[in-house]
């Protein structure tokens, strides 16, 4: 006991300082992440792009992961220990990130194609980085918090991630000042900040480990054997939790890539604000529940407030797998809403519920992972759960853009035709994505009909519900104890 006390993961300081640092690098790669999503139509009206487009650049970012990327990061963290991984990873999706915003400036090449193609290189990078730095500082929490307030801290460390993306969503396109090469930039250097913030907290990682007599290096025992994937692979309760991930999270994180563009279309919302001076505080507010960006940004806003609370109640309370099963469910109220109903307030609703469940599952999903597999393979565990759900990214992130232009033709032709009009008329980019949208707004080009590419998000919710009925029974055999508190 007297050694233990003296480790520095026993101070509630040093472990929440340690959150702090590395959860900064997780605010950014969520930034640059979900941060196209207000720039869509900037894609549009300056790079030419159809939404089909803009889901592929969006997809690219899974490609590399669909390869099993994302595991191979996962054993060498298991192998290589957080910090010789974790830099590496870190330095990858930062460079993914500039790589994106100087492509979209015509750095590697001015032409559509040349451009298109830079990009798409560059999120692949940060697709990388990305998904295997979320397992590294999930892996880092577990090493932190285990046996403390374990479901707590990746609570708030989901609260700093979503943080990330509400700040994109709603001001990413306001910091870019109307330029889609500006507003990149800008994202890529918050990553840079967070990788910088993570060096530092290596200092933190060599004293613990130094105290627990680690090497840094895995032990004989440690070490990862392909006999250990086959059994974590096999593990029903692991088959389930896994399938759920990529269920519920294709459900999400594609939806909020078009967010913004299906509120402007289908509510008639604004993408940009207009001149505050002179209106009073309830015309502002308005004017604010009324723009699609700002909107969209309440989704993981409200995930801030409730992800934390909702892990603390799974700390002390349990029912992690019964918690999921209400997530599904709000999340299929949440896609109804937005996608055959077309009554605002029950939209603002379905936008709240559809935060809560964002905050209800993930606060009861990570943990619970922490239960079903031995600590020494979590890594393994959780590049696993993100390559798999890589897979139903891909195919929702590039699948909405497909069905949307599938089944809008005419506002496809009238943005490129506005498009080409408004540049030979010597008008700039800014001028041109400006004009375009108050050609939206006053019906000159018709909306986007988002309704069927939503409504196939309601099935994902239907096959969340039967996946958590699932785990819960699998657990009641294994015994995990997934619906106990933590520690129990």
């Amino acid at each position: 006991m007297e050694q233990a006390k003296r480790l520095l993961k026993d101070s509630a300081a040093a472990r929440f300082t340690v959150l702090f640092m590395i959860s900064i690098l997780m605010f950014g790669t969520y930034w640059f992440q979900d941060g196209l999503s207000p720039l869509k139509p900037l894609f549009e009206s300056q790079l030419g792009l159809t939404s089909s487009q803009f889901g592929m650049l969006v997809s690219s970012t899974t490609w590399a992961n669909l390869a099993l990327m994302i595991i191979v990061g996962g054993m060498a963290l298991d192998r290589w220990g957080i910090r010789k991984t974790g830099i590496i990873l870190a330095v990858i999706a930062t460079i993914g990130a500039y790589v994106v915003a100087f492509g979209s400036k015509g750095a590697f090449g001015e032409s559509k194609r040349a451009m298109m193609t830079s990009m798409v290189i560059g999120r692949i990078l940060f697709g990388i980085g990305l998904e295997t730095t979320c397992v590294l500082i999930s892996r880092t929490i577990v090493k932190w918090f285990k046996g403390y307030e374990l479901a707590f801290a990746m609570g708030l460390n989901l609260l700093v991630g979503r943080l990330g993306s509400f700040m994109a969503i709603s001001f990413g396109l306001d910091i870019g000042g109307g330029r889609l090469d500006t507003a990149l930039i800008a994202s890529a250097s918050i990553i840079l900040f967070g990788t910088i913030l993570f060096l530092a907290y290596l200092i933190f990682d060599v004293r613990l480990d130094r105290q627990m007599g680690v090497t840094g290096r895995a032990s004989k025992e440690d070490e990862f054997k392909f006999a250990d994937f086959v059994k974590l692979i096999t593990d029903h309760s692991f088959i389930f939790i896994s399938l759920l991930c990529v269920a519920f999270y294709s459900a999400v994180f594609p939806f909020l890539q078009y967010a913004p563009d299906l509120l402007v279309s289908k509510f008639g919302f604004t993408f940009t604000l207009p001149h505050m001076g002179g209106m009073t505080f309830w015309q502002k507010v308005s004017a604010y529940l009324h723009n699609g960006p700002k909107v969209s940004g309440l989704i993981p806003l409200g995930t801030m407030v409730f992800t934390p609370i909702f892990g603390r109640l799974v700390d002390k309370k349990g029912h992690a797998a019964s918690i999921m099963i209400i997530g599904s469910v709000l999340l299929i109220f949440a896609h109804i809403t937005l996608s055959v109903l077309n009554n605002i307030v029950l939209g603002y609703l379905g936008l709240f519920a559809l935060g809560v469940a964002f905050s209800l599952v993930p606060a009861a999903m990570w943990p619970s992972v922490a239960k079903i597999v031995a600590e020494n393979r979590i890594g393994t565990a959780y590049a696993t759960m993100f390559t798999i759900q890589n897979y139903g990214l891909a195919a929702f992130y590039w699948g909405i853009g497909k069905v949307l232009d599938m089944v809008n033709p005419t506002v496809l032709a009238q943005i490129e035709q506005a498009r080409r009009d408004l540049l030979s008329q010597g008008m700039s980019l800014e001028e041109v994505s400006s004009r375009i949208d108050e050609m939206r707004v006053t019906g000159q080009i018709a909306p986007y009909n988002y309704t069927f590419p939503i409504l196939m998000l309601v099935a994902l919710g239907v096959i969340s519900i039967f996946l958590a009925l699932q785990l819960k029974r699998a657990d009641r055999r294994q015994n995990y104890g997934l619906e106990r508190p933590s520690g129990h």
